[in-house]
């Protein structure tokens, strides 16, 4: 069974992260998104709520599962016998940071490949940053988030919490 591991924040998950993941389930039998426990950055949701998020958006996905992980990420993909890591690749600007990661981690377990997928075009330059940013300033943002993701971040906005 080829098995692929897509880590990330999700802090929200974004219509394009789900269009790589819808993607990467054409190349592999098994997508496992994997959502950092302790990112390197502060998030708006909780581990919890970020978790929780995931699981509901791609529930519909066949052969996707999500789960939240901590530590390295080669070693959760090798834990999970998975043979790759997808990462997304919106634009050029983030090459340098992805290929950085990729050959860390290569030199880190050589068993796990780094694969980088691009997104549809009409999701190529959003980011979970910048949606956020936008939320706050009062943006429609129905286009690049699942409804359920959108509600949860309108009551973070309404709440009043900050990015």
């Amino acid at each position: 069974m080829k098995v692929a591991i897509c880590p990330g924040t999700f802090d929200p998950i974004t219509k394009g992260h789900i269009d790589i993941i819808a993607r990467a389930t054409s190349i592999f039998d098994k997508v496992i998104v994997a959502v950092v426990k302790k990112p390197s950055k502060d998030t708006l949701f909780s581990y919890e709520e970020r978790v929780s998020m995931v699981v509901e958006v791609i529930k519909e996905l066949k052969g996707v599962e999500a789960e939240g992980f901590e530590g390295l990420v080669v070693d959760y993909a090798k834990k999970k016998g998975a043979q790759a890591i997808i990462r997304g690749l919106r634009m050029i600007s983030d090459f340098e940071y992805e290929f950085q990661m990729a050959m860390t981690n290569r030199s880190l377990s050589q068993q796990v490949e780094t694969i980088l997928l691009m997104p549809h075009p009409e999701y190529s330059y959003i980011s979970s940053r910048l949606i956020k940013e936008a939320a706050f300033l009062g943006a429609d943002l129905s286009k690049f988030l699942p409804s359920k993701v959108l509600n949860l971040l309108s009551k973070k906005v309404k709440a009043g919490n900050k990015i």
